[in-house]
C-alpha cells in the first residue's frame, strides 16, 4: 500500500466534499498523467471507488426523502443498457487484442471537456431551463423530457463507463435544465442514486476484464473518506462563486492535456 495513494485519495475526497463535483474528473486524471497507471486500470479502479464512496449518499438522501425514484429509473432506462452494452464493447477488444487505451483517454478528455464547459456556464444553463417563454424550453418540459431523461442515462452510462466521469457534474447539469423546478437537495440526490448502480455495474465489468487494482483502491479509500469528511465540513466557509471557475479552467486544461 503506498502512501501518496492515501494521500491523493484524501486531496481528492476533500475537493469532492468541499465542491460536491464527481471524484472521477479528478482522481481518474490524477492516476494517469501523475501516477503513470494505464487508462483502463484507472478507470476501473476508480469506478469501484466511485460506486464504494457515493452508496452511503443514497441512504442518507433516501431518508431526507430528496431522491425522485421516477427520475432515477428514467434515467437507468438509458444507462444500464448503456453501461452493459460498453461494458461488452470493452470486453470484446480486450479479448480480440486490441489496445483500448486511446479510446478511454478520448472519451475522458471529451467528459471532462463537457464537464469543465457545465461548471463555467452552470447559471446560464439555469436561467434558461427556467424560462419557458422560449417555445423550445417549452416543448422540452411538456413534451420530451422523459425520452430525453433516457438518452440522457444513455449518454451518461456510456461515458462513465469509458471514463469514469459524467456521473457527476454532468448528471446533475442534465437534472438541473431537465428538471428546473427541483430542489438543489434533490437534485444532488436523484444524481448520486443513479450513479452508484451505474458506476457499480460498470466496475463489475471492469473487473471481469481485469482491469481493478484493489491494492490501490484500498489506499485511495483510506484517504478519501476522512478527505470528504472534512471538505463537506469546510465548504460552507469558502464561496461557491470562487471555486467553481478554479475547478472549471483546471478540468478544461487537463481535459485539454489528455486530448493531445
Amino acid at each position: 500500500m503506498d502512501i501518496t495513494y492515501t494521500i491523493a485519495g484524501f486531496v481528492v475526497g476533500f475537493i469532492v466534499g468541499l465542491t460536491g463535483i464527481g471524484g472521477g474528473s479528478l482522481m481518474t486524471p490524477i492516476l494517469i498523467l501523475v501516477f503513470g497507471f494505464k487508462p483502463a486500470i484507472a478507470v476501473g479502479t476508480d469506478l469501484l471507488y466511485a460506486a464504494i464512496t457515493k452508496s452511503a449518499g443514497i441512504f442518507v438522501h433516501n431518508r431526507r426523502g430528496t431522491i425522485e425514484w421516477k427520475i432515477v429509473g428514467l434515467l437507468a432506462t438509458g444507462s444500464i443498457p448503456a453501461t452493459i452494452i460498453s461494458v461488452l464493447l470493452l470486453k470484446h477488444l480486450d479479448t480480440t487484442g486490441i489496445n483500448y487505451d486511446k479510446v478511454i483517454t478520448y472519451t475522458l478528455s471529451i467528459s471532462l471537456i463537457l464537464t469543465s464547459l457545465v461548471l463555467m456556464f452552470k447559471n446560464q444553463l439555469q436561467y434558461v431551463s427556467q424560462n419557458e417563454r422560449y417555445d423550445a424550453v417549452r416543448a422540452l418540459h411538456r413534451r420530451l423530457r422523459k425520452p430525453i431523461t433516457v438518452l440522457a442515462g444513455a449518454l451518461i452510462g456510456t461515458l462513465v463507463t469509458f471514463s469514469s466521469v459524467g456521473a457527476g457534474a454532468l448528471g446533475a447539469a442534465i437534472l438541473f435544465f431537465l428538471y428546473p423546478r427541483l430542489r438543489a437537495a434533490s437534485i444532488v440526490g436523484t444524481d448520486i442514486a443513479h450513479a452508484v448502480p451505474i458506476t457499480a455495474i460498470a466496475g463489475m465489468g471492469h473487473l471481469h476484464i481485469g482491469t481493478v487494482d484493489f491494492l490501490l483502491l484500498g489506499s485511495l479509500l483510506i484517504g478519501s473518506l476522512p478527505g470528504i469528511y472534512l471538505g463537506s465540513h469546510t465548504g460552507s466557509y469558502v464561496p461557491d462563486k470562487l471555486l467553481r471557475p478554479i475547478l472549471a479552467g483546471m478540468l478544461l486544461l487537463i481535459g485539454i492535456r489528455m486530448a493531445i
